[in-house]
């Protein structure tokens, strides 16, 4: 049988990096907001069987704009992101795997969720943290704002975790870590982790970059099947 986890979206935070009054999932990029492409990313998965989102009532927009797409909303007490993910998790009953997701990863995409629990599958451990070169993060022009060592060496933490539900529910505080695999990619899809404006800059730039590639590649092959 295969697994198929829950998606939790955590959506609560405050984003003051990014100025007052403003609610960072609802920021947009290419004119799709990060909380709507990071749905639309878990929806994708073909191992996710459902998605939630957990905003406070700092989110008021955040909360519309996922109920929108068909979400599933969970208000927390905002008391801080390990207490919010208990808090959600226990409120849902989620007591298999739980794939947690940061609303920062605007370029996110099913396939690479399904990679991720994939490894989850094949590790056997109670949890994953997704971690990315830190880098693979600078050649991109993005500055991780948080870190994880890791055989001696410093990553920058995706916002990409599974972890058992079914702990967390029993009373297992996230302060006490769940036995768990690394998983280290530089794919796009985990290290475009937007914390500011300069950090949403360079992922405007890497996909104009892209869409380049791509009219290039399609201009050659044209010229090629013509002449």
């Amino acid at each position: 049988m295969k697994l198929r986890v829950a998606a939790l979206i955590m959506a609560g935070g405050k984003s003051q990096r990014f100025g007052k009054n403003v609610e960072k999932p609802t920021v947009k990029l290419n004119g799709k907001s990060f909380i709507q492409r990071v749905i639309e990313a878990a929806k994708e998965s073909k191992k996710v069987s459902e998605v939630y989102v957990a905003v406070t009532k700092f989110n008021p927009k955040t909360a519309d704009a996922a109920e929108k797409i068909s979400a599933k909303v969970i208000t927390t007490e905002g008391k801080g992101y390990h207490s919010d993910l208990q808090q959600a998790i226990k409120e849902a009953k989620l007591n298999g795997p739980v794939l947690v997701i940061s609303s920062d990863l605007p370029l996110l995409s099913g396939k690479f969720l399904d990679k991720a629990i994939s490894r989850y599958e094949e590790i056997g451990k109670s949890a994953l943290v997704v971690l990315v070169p830190v880098e693979a993060c600078y050649k991109y022009g993005i500055n991780p704002t948080s870190f994880y060592e890791h055989k001696g060496k410093e990553y920058a933490v995706s916002g990409i975790n599974i972890i058992d539900g079914q702990q967390i529910i029993k009373g297992q505080p996230l302060t006490e870590e769940q036995p768990q695999e690394t998983f280290i990619s530089t794919r796009p899809e985990a290290l475009f982790n937007i914390n500011t404006s300069s950090d949403l800059k360079a992922a405007k730039r890497y996909l104009q970059s892209k869409k380049r590639t791509r009219s290039q590649k399609l201009r050659a092959h044209r010229r090629e099947t013509t002449s």
